[in-house]
């Protein structure tokens, strides 16, 4: 009797395992998107490294192996696939640094070296491949920062110090200076992130004293104005119709913009995709990731193509990089 009441139970126990796993799967399968692997990196696997995009090339730089703080750069062909190993950064090994692309030229700045928050930074000139040095950021050393160009201005702001910050200083190349502008009125944060739709950038997750952040905002470069749109979490304050479903707030995520739309990817020990509509101020969950949950990854677009490699997930550092198609249905045997 006792061996048949125990039968019972383990077949109610699987069932409801079985159900539940297939609960989850079918949830996925109701989402849009596909990942595509795409040529590996050539350099050493590593998680904290910054990019910037120009032209048909995305130029990958520095970050940190889990021993090496790096200062290589590494360009991606994307029409062929393929990488190409470009002139070292010209400061010192780091992680975690900020870049954006201005007139043709990459540039990269702040981060960590292990021991130093850092405030130098450089021009590379994808012509010549050579790097410059540039007048030193205008704000205190930090990491975790956000850098990114809209409307040909361009940013660095929020990080740590030491002290999470909000400041936003905006670097004129003609002049090789930087300028204090208007920030946000939102909470200090690090390790958020930027992606730019036409003319608009949009700063969003982040962390602050141990506390994701949940409050999204537009900047508008030709006013200077920060506006703030809704907030990414699912607080039951807010209106249920919109926000039901959200699983948006996270730090160390990855963002591109493909299309008129954004994109968040990833973060610490999330791999979920959601996309934004600027025009509706509305998200919608994507096919997860299809590759390993990671944090402090890189993600750019290429051309409306929008691309997410490297990263880690505790000690172990990935090498990997994929393409995401939102349009398409997802084919589990592409990779």
């Amino acid at each position: 009797m006792n061996n048949l009441k125990k039968g019972i139970l383990f077949a109610a126990l699987f069932s409801s395992l079985f159900f539940i796993g297939c609960s989850h799967d079918d949830e996925d399968d109701d989402l849009v998107g596909n990942w595509i692997k795409k040529s590996a990196f050539d350099g050493p696997a590593r998680s904290s490294a910054t990019s910037f995009v120009i032209g048909d090339y995305a130029y990958v730089a520095a970050g940190y192996t889990g021993d090496v703080y790096l200062k290589d750069l590494w360009a991606y062909n994307s029409t062929g696939d393929y990488w190409e190993q470009k002139a070292d950064f010209a400061g010192v090994g780091r992680s975690s640094a900020s870049s954006f692309t201005l007139n043709g030229k990459g540039y990269v700045g702040l981060g960590y070296d292990g021991t130093n928050k850092l405030k130098d930074f450089y021009q590379y000139d994808p012509t010549s491949n050579s790097w410059t040095q540039k007048t030193d950021f205008g704000g205190t050393g930090r990491y975790g920062a956000v850098g990114f160009q809209v409307g040909g201005k361009a940013y660095f702001g929020t990080g740590y110090d030491g002290n999470y910050l909000k400041d936003f200083y905006q670097y004129d190349d003609q002049a090789n200076t930087w300028t204090l502008v208007n920030g946000f009125s939102g909470n200090k944060r690090r390790n958020a992130t930027v992606f730019v739709i036409d003319t608009k950038a949009y700063l969003v997750t982040g962390v602050n004293n141990g506390v994701y952040q949940e409050d999204f905002w537009e900047f508008d470069p030709s006013t200077d104005v920060w506006t703030r749109k809704r907030d990414v979490d699912k607080d039951t304050d807010d209106d249920p119709t919109y926000n039901d479903d959200y699983a948006i707030v996270r730090a160390n995520a990855s963002s591109f913009s493909m299309n008129g739309l954004g994109y968040i990817v990833g973060g610490e020990s999330i791999k979920t995709v959601w996309e934004y509509i600027p025009s509706t101020d509305l998200w919608v969950e994507r096919t997860p990731m299809e590759g390993a949950t990671r944090s402090d990854a890189v993600g750019f677009a290429i051309n409306n193509r929008g691309f997410y490699m490297l990263g880690r997930i505790g000690s172990t550092y990935f090498d990997d990089a994929w393409e995401f198609k939102p349009l398409d249905a997802q084919n589990d045997d592409d990779n």
